[in-house]
């Protein structure tokens, strides 16, 4: 596999992402080490490794979780191009996650120091970092919502619309031709904290009002203001232009 340059990324010219400068592409770079490809259903971090390094999602998808001692999970959030995984892990003496991929995917390999790097040799990238850790948090904050309080209907309006907005934002009709949606039941029943039965009749049931539909794998609105309203959510569930390590 020939590796990508931070110059010639092709996540870097979509409108979701800020322009960066020609020096900190050229920091960004003497920090990457590789790219590794990964099948669907492999482990990215186990939960408690110590030696992870850093990554950028560059293709596919990904999901982070927490298990319990009888096997439980709880999916903490989904992850797409163009974000950065491993920071929590650098606060702490282990990774108090795991990550495992939904879809084959491509990661960029940063050096386990990169943190300090980026901090020391350019503030605007530090910050970068800070603002993708805040927003992961609320993300974070988001799902929390979602499972203490809002219907089953609610999580699952939530969880489409933010999901489709992400993905849509990756590519070049914005959606128009629906996403890949490559999430089962299961996912989304571990990632709201219902049971596979609930999530099954709920989707159902949005689907027959009229307001999603999936098709060959692909996940296609037909509804977006109605599942927003349903779903309590403020704004449309576009996501924010953001930055890209």
């Amino acid at each position: 596999m020939r590796e990508v340059r931070c110059s010639e990324c092709q996540l870097r010219p979509k409108p979701l992402f800020l322009e960066h400068s020609e020096q900190e592409h050229t920091l960004v770079q003497s920090l990457k080490r590789r790219e590794v490809r990964l099948e669907a259903g492999a482990i990215l971090i186990h939960e408690g490794q110590t030696d992870a390094p850093l990554y950028t999602l560059y293709s596919g998808w990904a999901f982070r979780y927490k298990t319990l001692s009888d096997g439980r999970r709880q999916i903490l959030s989904f992850l797409l191009g163009g974000d950065f995984i491993g920071v929590q892990q650098k606060m702490g003496d282990a990774s108090a996650h795991g990550v495992i991929t939904l879809t084959e995917a491509v990661f960029c390999v940063f050096q386990r120091d990169s943190l300090w790097e980026l901090h020391r040799q350019s503030p605007s990238m530090g910050f970068n970092i800070t603002w993708l850790t805040a927003h992961e948090e609320s993300l974070v904050d988001d799902t929390l919502l979602s499972v203490g309080r809002r219907s089953a209907e609610e999580r699952i309006a939530m969880l489409l619309i933010l999901l489709f907005k992400r993905a849509a934002a990756l590519q070049a009709d914005g959606g128009a031709s629906g996403v890949a949606f490559p999430l089962t039941q299961q996912h989304i029943a571990d990632g709201l904290g219902l049971s596979l039965v609930h999530t099954n009749k709920t989707l159902r049931k949005l689907e027959r009002r009229g307001l999603h539909h999936f098709e060959e794998g692909r996940l296609y609105m037909r509804d977006v203001r109605a599942l927003a309203q349903l779903a309590d959510l403020y704004g449309d569930g576009r996501p924010a232009q953001r930055p890209l390590v």
